[in-house]
């Protein structure tokens, strides 16, 4: 499915990996004190700056940092717009 939001200059929109739902050793985390996910899967990009191209595409899973971005939900789903600086790292 394509998104049809068109992040613009170095912006890119990340969905977030679902949180977790229980511990290592099986407990079940309640909602208030799950945490929020700081890797997600890069679904759209946005053009860039004229000097610096963006190194991160669609389809590229990323690790950024706790408050990073602006939440967004769109066709009922969540996600986040984040400049491409807010990305540490693509696993």
């Amino acid at each position: 499915m394509a998104l049809n939001i068109k992040p613009i200059g170095d912006r890119v929109v990340v969905e977030p990996a679902p949180a977790e739902e229980k511990t290592a050793s099986g407990l079940y985390i309640p909602d208030t004190a799950k945490e929020k996910p700081s890797q997600g899967t890069v679904v759209a990009v946005g053009t860039g700056k004229p000097d610096e191209p963006l190194t991160v595409k669609v389809g590229d899973k990323v690790l950024y940092g706790k408050y990073a971005g602006t939440e967004i939900t769109y066709e009922g789903k969540q996600y986040l717009i984040m400049r491409e600086s807010d990305i540490y790292a693509i696993i």
